[in-house]
């Protein structure tokens, strides 16, 4: 029996708020464009390591060019660039014979209990830094590992023969001075720049640092282009696809359903079920099985049966920019298109070609996610019938019984279909990964539907919300008994919801979320820990980077060929006399 992940995270490692680095992107999301361009870009030009320096910047200013990027960041890129030319050459390297380098600044230095010794700091394992996680992970993996600054103790220990890859955390000007020592060494290595301008208490973006410790060549889903995977499972909900997967629409409840099925959505869930069944299948990246996207199909056509009831629950009005369902056609229309989608799930579910015992456990897995979501739907359902003060941690006990479930269905019919005996070795991971995920999606969605700007207001909907608890939990006095009379719904017609934003600003309720986000983001990938396949592992911590940082890089093959093309009439034009 596993523990509840609301018990497991630690905070401490994301609470610091430091001020930002001004030649570092400092949004996932433009670290996540600029970094997808390189790699893009490094296979098209396909540049050879080790690359002298001079020939670094060459490739850097072209990318500066392409991207018309800051000039400041003309250093970050040149990193960036170094680490995908030589990302295969360290996944080939064991780990065993790799170096994991730290920088010491990532400890709370007020507060760290670690002694130095001539190699550096000895970690203490207090738990205050994300110093002892990263350090832990790699020696369990076999790395070599120093938390220290200074390219001597690099040196002598590239020296002995026994290190062969260096994955390395670092401020931009370390970075500079040490790529010369490795460059005549031509030893490998992949760098991870930190997100502060000074040299204390410093943090770094730590999806990117788990992904570098895991690279192996192991992992046969590394190279799996996973943008194009979920171009191709959105491509599944247009009108016509869903028709060759679902059969003709028989009647008008039908044609409503598959309407609302094609609406707009970011399809994850479907997305987690095919990501899965990669990782697990014989040959991943091969042609997708029909019966792949009967599954994906189901999935999404429970999640799209459980928005249209939330919404008749909420009364909510609109969805994705649009009327709702029951806003459209009615709430007894609304119901039953709710309804007949349920069963379109399990009728596509029982029509996979799978083994009866396979057939048997998906329509388990699937039923019982229902009966979970229910149960979530049902606490907040409840609590509007009898409104009292929720804590933070009872509305994310909401959360997981409300959003995980569907991410831990999507995953679990997707391992099934690879297979009953890889889907056992897996399963229990599945479902700590799954809490952890959808708590994190939760709590981004609370921040992004936050006040009036959002899709869905929380406040003036009346719902329970992560950032009201923080809120109430934080405040005192007068504001506290507001948030009180807010949570009790005891408020008159003199209430404004922009006078709670407020609140929210002088109490950085804002701040504590980004924490918990952060933290149940790190729990995610920490639940993969004793994870022993390689695919499975490597493919599920990218995937939380992709819906996370998700970043859509519009106009690629054209721009770049255009861009490309200007490069080449310049550099092929003469020289004037």
């Amino acid at each position: 029996m596993q523990t509840s992940i609301l018990t497991l995270p630690r905070l401490a490692a994301t609470q610091r708020i430091r001020a930002p680095k001004k030649n570092i992107p400092q949004t996932p999301e433009e670290r996540t464009r600029i970094l997808q361009f390189i790699r893009n870009y490094v296979a098209e030009y396909n540049p050879v390591p080790p690359l002298p320096l001079d020939d670094l910047k060459v490739h850097a200013d072209r990318v500066m060019e392409m991207l018309k990027c800051d000039p400041v960041y003309r250093d970050y890129v040149g990193v960036l660039i170094n680490n995908e030319i030589w990302r295969e050459t360290v996944a080939a390297v064991p780990f065993e014979r790799r170096l994991l380098l730290l920088p010491k600044c990532l400890r709370i230095e007020n507060k760290c209990p670690a002694p130095f010794d001539e190699f550096g700091l000895l970690c203490k394992q207090c738990g205050l830094c994300s110093i002892q996680d990263l350090q832990a992970e790699a020696e369990r993996l076999g790395y070599a590992v120093l938390v220290a600054e200074g390219s001597a103790i690099v040196m002598s220990l590239i020296q002995t023969g026994k290190i062969e890859a260096i994955v390395g955390v670092s401020c931009i000007s370390v970075l500079e001075r040490a790529f010369p020592y490795m460059e005549a060494a031509a030893v490998p290595g992949v760098a991870v720049p930190l997100l502060q301008d000074d040299c204390i208490d410093t943090t770094v973006d730590l999806d990117w640092v788990w992904d570098y410790i895991h690279l192996t060549s192991d992992d046969k889903t590394r190279r799996l282009d996973l943008a194009a995977l979920r171009d191709e499972v959105d491509f599944w909900f247009t009108p016509a696809s869903l028709d060759l997967v679902m059969g003709t629409c028989e009647g008008e409840t039908e044609t409503i359903g598959r309407q609302w099925l094609a609406r707009a959505g970011k399809r994850w869930r479907p997305f987690l079920a095919v990501s899965a069944f990669q990782a697990l299948r014989e040959t991943p990246g091969q042609p997708l099985p029909e019966d792949v996207r009967k599954i994906a199909v189901a999935v999404e056509c429970f999640h799209k049966a459980s928005l249209i009831h939330d919404d008749i629950e909420d009364n909510d009005s609109m969805r994705y920019g649009e009327k709702t369902l029951h806003e459209e056609y009615g709430v007894a229309v609304a119901l039953n298109v709710g309804d007949l989608l349920i069963g379109e799930g399990y009728r596509l579910l029982s029509s996979c070609r799978v083994s009866a015992e396979q057939r048997v456990e998906m329509m388990r897995v699937a039923s019982e996610g229902q009966r979970q979501l229910c149960r979530g739907q049902g606490a907040e359902l409840c609590w509007s019938r009898k409104p009292k003060v929720l804590t933070s941690l009872e509305v994310l006990e909401i959360f997981r019984k409300k959003t995980a479930p569907a991410f831990e269905v999507a995953l679990q019919l997707g391992a099934l279909y690879s297979g009953i005996e890889k889907h056992a070795e897996v399963s229990d991971v599945l479902q700590g990964y799954s809490e952890a995920l959808g708590i994190a999606y939760q709590i981004r969605d609370d921040l992004s539907d936050m006040g009036s700007a959002g899709e869905t207001d929380d406040i003036r909907g009346m719902r329970p919300s992560l950032l009201l608890a923080i809120a109430h939990e934080r405040a005192t006095g007068v504001q506290k008994e507001q948030l009180a009379a807010i949570w009790n719904r005891q408020t008159d017609s003199t209430f404004r919801p922009d006078q709670i934003e407020k609140m929210y600003g002088e109490l950085e309720v804002g701040d504590r979320a980004r924490t918990l986000l952060e933290t149940y983001k790190e729990e995610t990938v920490r639940c993969l820990r004793d994870l022993e396949n390689p695919n499975l592992k490597g493919l599920l911590r990218r995937v939380v980077g992709k819906i996370f940082n998700d970043t859509e890089i519009k106009g690629w093959c054209k721009e770049f060929e255009d861009k490309n093309t200007l490069i080449q009439e310049v550099e092929e034009a003469p020289v004037p006399a």
